[in-house]
């Protein structure tokens, strides 16, 4: 890694950032603006409504030790970061359940990320710290990404976000977008304000794409292949616009406040899309066993994936 190109993909980015976001603000203002009655009236759930109850987290953390070994370099990209606190006890100790110091930083990363992938659960909410996610076991795209990026900062393996804004396939639309009124609304008039992610991890001299955002269940439930360690995102079911992916070592200034705002502004939104999440989770299992099981169902969908192309 080079020091100078590191720093100035980090200005670059966060140029890029400031630049979405202000326009984002613009547009949604005047997407709220325009839609207060329909704000108004959808914003809270009513009594007959669904409701969201937070799924039974898949993993159980081990017992931290003081004693255990963490990284304690202060390098771009090993030290703590906003709401990624490599050092944090429940980082460590899971860090170390997954084999920290012991397996080659190739194979401790590809463990991160499947535990990252497939033992947490996406939930709609405000950004919390990473090891709020981790007693959760849920959490944004954002925070899922912050687990990866925190497992493998707390093994020595420099880690960084990847940031864009995106449009996504149409399956992925429904069951998040689609799932409410007025996101549906907010999706189509904001534009480069809807950022996603990946996580990337600097291995054997080379940065390793990691998206962790959805379970084999959920992109079984999407018709996509199950994505491992090193395949992108982008050109399967996100593409990025032109001009907006950024690489930085932590998550920009204002993108927690942000989800606390939404949260705020249209709570019944984000409870609506984890119903929707979760009901693609059940959905996507019961593909996966009529397709033989995750491997069977992955190697039948690239295939598929492979004819079209």
């Amino acid at each position: 890694m080079s020091l100078s190109e590191d720093a100035r993909l980090e200005i670059n980015g966060k140029r890029t950032y400031a630049k979405l976001i202000l326009q984002g603000v613009i547009s949604l203002t005047a997407v709220l603006l325009g839609n207060l009655s329909e704000v108004k009236r959808l914003r809270q759930t009513k009594p007959s409504e669904e409701h969201y109850e937070r799924p039974v987290k898949r993993f159980t953390l081990p017992s931290y030790a003081p004693e255990m070994k963490i990284t304690k370099s202060n390098k771009r990209y090993l030290r703590p970061t906003r709401y990624c606190n490599c050092r944090a006890p429940e980082v460590v100790v899971l860090a170390h359940e997954l084999g920290a110091f012991q397996k080659s930083d190739l194979e401790f990363a590809q463990a991160a990320f499947q535990f990252a992938k497939e033992k947490t659960t996406l939930e709609i909410r405000p950004i919390l710290a990473v090891e709020e996610t981790l007693r959760m076991g849920t959490g944004t795209c954002f925070e899922l990404i912050g687990v990866f990026i925190a497992l493998c900062r707390a093994a020595g393996i420099p880690a960084r976000y990847k940031i864009f804004s995106t449009n996504m396939i149409q399956s992925w639309r429904e069951a998040t977008i689609d799932a409410d009124p007025l996101l549906q609304k907010w999706y189509d008039s904001l534009d480069n304000f809807l950022f996603e992610g990946e996580g990337e991890a600097f291995i054997d001299g080379r940065w390793m794409v990691a998206h962790v955002g959805p379970t084999a269940e959920r992109q079984a439930a999407g018709g996509i292949p199950i994505t491992q360690f090193g395949e992108d995102s982008l050109g399967v079911w996100f593409t990025a616009k032109p001009g907006t992916i950024m690489h930085l070592e932590a998550l920009p200034l204002g993108l927690a406040a942000g989800s606390r705002l939404l949260h705020r502004i249209s709570p019944a939104s984000m409870e609506r899309v984890n119903i929707s999440v979760l009901k693609q989770i059940a959905h996507g299992k019961q593909v996966l066993a009529e397709a033989g099981g995750a491997q069977a169902y992955d190697a039948a969908a690239r295939a598929k994936a492979a004819e079209a192309s």
